[in-house]
């Protein structure tokens, strides 16, 4: 669990900057903004590949990660309900659509559902732990950003058209079939089809 831990307090650390309009302004003028985006992908990209790697040790070693809870089945047929929307404002967060511009930032939104679906399924402390965390994180940024003024996600104010919805839905349906079937699988260790 420390790994994961470990990988957490990184991830939302780096994630932290961009609250603070003052430290992200000191960073880049001392930097640049070309070097401090890539230093902010990697360190998130190293972060999240720590979070992966740990909540999946936490998953196979026995007697390490207790169960606190254990959601009822009917859960879980939500938790697959929720992450088929989940992937779509994912995509929506890179794809100029009509939902993107409906949605005031699509990946905080992803997030969140992702976190509260997986909360549901989940009783485990390593799950409430990593789910719960990204679920509070997540909440907070959209706050934050409300009070910087920024209601848009990395691709601004662009309009979006129905062919993005289009891509969006395909898109984001493909990489919830792929998670379904063998993603999930080979990421956390846990399949979730039969």
């Amino acid at each position: 669990m420390i790994a994961m831990i470990i990988g957490l307090v990184a991830f939302f650390t780096i994630h932290l900057i961009p609250t603070s309009p003052e430290m992200r302004k000191g960073l880049v003028d001392r930097f640049g903004e070309g070097p401090y985006r890539i230093a902010f992908s990697i360190g998130s990209f190293i972060a999240l590949i720590v979070i992966v790697l740990g909540y999946h040790k936490l998953q196979v070693m026995t007697g390490k990660n207790p169960v606190l809870w254990e959601p009822p089945l009917a859960l879980r047929h939500v938790t697959l309900g929720l992450m088929l929307p989940a992937m779509w404002l994912l995509v929506a967060a890179y794809v100029p659509s009509k939902l993107r511009t409906m949605v005031k930032h699509p990946m905080l939104a992803a997030v969140k559902v992702w976190a509260l679906a997986h909360l549901l399924a989940n009783g485990d402390m390593g799950s409430i732990i990593l789910f719960g965390s990204f679920l509070i994180w997540a909440v907070y940024d959209r706050i934050s950003v409300k009070k910087r003024g920024g209601g848009r996600g990395p691709l601004g104010e662009k309009q979006g058209s129905l062919i993005g919805d289009a891509v969006v839905i395909v898109v984001g349906s493909a990489l919830y079939l792929f998670m379904l079937q063998y993603g999930h699988q080979l990421l956390i260790g846990v399949p979730v089809a039969p």
